[in-house]
């Protein structure tokens, strides 16, 4: 009976391009793995030395040979453990991602993603290029064969039935894989066929962490050769894993694991946001956040979200009433940040606005009042916060949804203004829904039920509804998930039910609303089609498809 094999799985978030810092976290993980969980080997996440992903700092030679001297100094401190860390690795013009086997003070040996995801949000064949001449990676460790494949290549039977050809009776994955809602099912049906098809176990380890619009859940999961899975680690978590694998059996057993106890898909849904923006400000070294406050839905839950992401004391709002502004909008504005702790100003924008209208009375003059009146609320609004954000420095919050920006019923420089956007892969059923599941959960209501009862109000002119301006949102997002994230034709979607005039009108509100989605802030993905990086469409663009 060989003796079972103790792998630590690093759970942990490698901000990209924090070389330096990477490097010191990754020396102390090792030591940490090794003393304290007694560790055998020790695994960390794709790219942990560059961070995931470092787009186009790929193009600089200075910080590949970076991420070279990082890996060297790394190796040079792994002793009485094997380590297996990710790094860009430069051969001369060519860049592979690739992952080494670090033992004994030096790099034993360095294996070469096979597997390059062009899609959705990445761009591996931008910066990449697979080894031809390529060889599986299969090295022992205490008298266990143990095989390494990276992320992607798990996604093709070939790769994992080599490596275990070659030797391997246990298959380890490091991943840098984004949080997408109900992935998580299908990841794990993958993995279970794999180790069903090889017949051995298979230790997948998620990176953590947010990076601009992207968020990587961790949820990290060991796989028995019969397809038997572990519970999904804690999402969006920090912490340590460590197994015991036996290889006679070819079973895990757990030695720490922190298993999820929400994996629902509003609650991952919640937590990614959460991790987003607590991710977004610390890493780009804000402290505090400014939002503007409405007594609308979307406001009242970016202010929880903020709450729940940096607690009270750094999250201050802003009530900005006008001429049109319900007393009932004021009052739930003020209940909810009573509720919360939070700061909240109120700075009326009657006088601005007055004195705009008073400047372009001449020039308007032989035109109707419309929509120009309206936006320049939002735009005074917007140039409110930003004069908060520069004159008292913090980070100013979005509070457009999805609905909105796909049909582009929000201001470009008024309520679009601001450097993150919490709601941005959100549709507004999505709001509405997420908004209900957050006040049955912790700390009870933080959103107030009259916001969320209340129907949807931009405000600007008397007696104004979103349902003035839009379908019933039931039937606008019902429309647009098929149009956007399930990219469904026209005749598609009156196909299933859906009027053609109202599906010939948001189709083209989409389309023409393109150019504000392309100046928008980024937010964090939690869906199959985020606006951004995942979904690219030309501004300028002829086709009626």
């Amino acid at each position: 009976m060989s003796k079972p094999l103790r792998i630590a799985l690093a759970q942990f978030d490698c901000p990209v391009g924090d070389i330096a810092g990477n490097t010191e976290r990754i020396k102390r993980w090792v030591t940490e793995a090794r003393d304290l969980h007694a560790a055998d080997v020790v695994l960390f996440p794709e790219l942990a030395v560059s961070g995931y992903p470092p787009e186009d700092l790929l193009y600089r030679p200075r910080f590949l040979q970076d991420c070279a001297d990082a890996l060297r100094d790394i190796a040079a401190s792994v002793q009485g453990i094997v380590a297996v860390v990710g790094w860009p690795q430069a051969v001369g013009a060519v860049v592979y991602n690739a992952a080494s086997v670090l033992r004994d003070g030096e790099i034993a040996q360095t294996y070469r993603k096979r597997e390059l995801p062009n899609y959705a949000v990445f761009d591996e064949r931008r910066y990449f290029e697979v080894d031809p001449d390529r060889d599986d990676c299969v090295f022992e460790v205490n008298g266990t064969q143990v095989g390494l494949l990276i992320c992607e290549d798990l996604w093709f039977a070939e790769p994992i039935a080599s490596t275990v050809k070659a030797g391997a009776c246990c298959v380890l994955v490091p991943n840098a894989s984004p949080f997408e809602r109900d992935k998580h099912a299908q990841r794990d049906a993958l993995l279970a066929q794999r180790a069903r098809e090889t017949g051995v176990g298979v230790a997948y380890l998620n990176l953590v962490g947010g990076q601009d619009a992207l968020v990587f859940d961790g949820a990290s999961v060991v796989v028995d050769a019969d397809g038997t899975a572990s519970l999904a680690a804690k999402a969006f978590s920090d912490q340590w894993l460590v197994v015991d694998y036996d290889a006679d059996a070819r079973r895990f057993h757990p030695v720490l694991w922190q298993s999820d106890e929400d994996e629902s898909r509003d609650g991952l849904a919640w937590r990614a946001i959460v991790r987003g923006i607590r991710d977004y400000c610390g890493k780009n070294g804000f402290k505090q956040v400014w939002l503007g406050l409405s007594g609308g839905i979307d406001s009242s839950m970016v202010l929880s979200l903020a709450v729940d992401a940096l607690g009270p004391e750094h999250v201050t709002a802003v009530r900005m009433p006008s001429r049109y502004t319900a007393d009932l909008s004021n009052d739930l504005a003020q209940a909810q940040c009573d509720v919360l702790g939070v700061r909240l100003l109120a700075l009326p924008i009657e006088k601005p606005f007055q004195a705009y209208l008073e400047t372009l009375a001449d020039t308007f003059a032989d035109h109707p009042v419309d929509v120009t009146e309206e936006n320049l609320q939002s735009r005074i609004r917007g140039a409110m916060m930003m004069a908060l954000s520069n004159k008292l420095g913090g980070l100013l919050l979005t509070t457009g949804n999805k609905s909105e920006y796909a049909v582009g019923y929000a201001t470009i420089y008024g309520d679009m203004c601001g450097g993150y956007a919490p709601l941005k892969d959100l549709y507004k059923s999505e709001v509405f829904a997420l908004s209900r599941w957050r006040n049955t959960v912790g700390t009870g209501e933080v959103i107030p039920t009259a916001v969320i009862d209340r129907p949807p109000t931009a405000e600007l002119r008397d007696n104004q509804k979103d349902q003035d301006s839009l379908p019933p949102y039931d039937v606008l997002d019902g429309i647009l998930m098929r149009y956007v994230d399930q990219e469904h034709s026209r005749d598609e979607i009156v196909a299933a039910g859906y009027s053609a005039d109202v599906v010939d009108r948001i189709v083209k509100l989409v389309r023409i609303a393109e150019w504000k989605r392309h100046q928008a802030a980024p937010g964090p993905k939690v869906s199959r089609r985020a606006f951004g990086r995942e979904r690219r469409y030309p501004i300028t663009n002829g086709y009626r498809g």
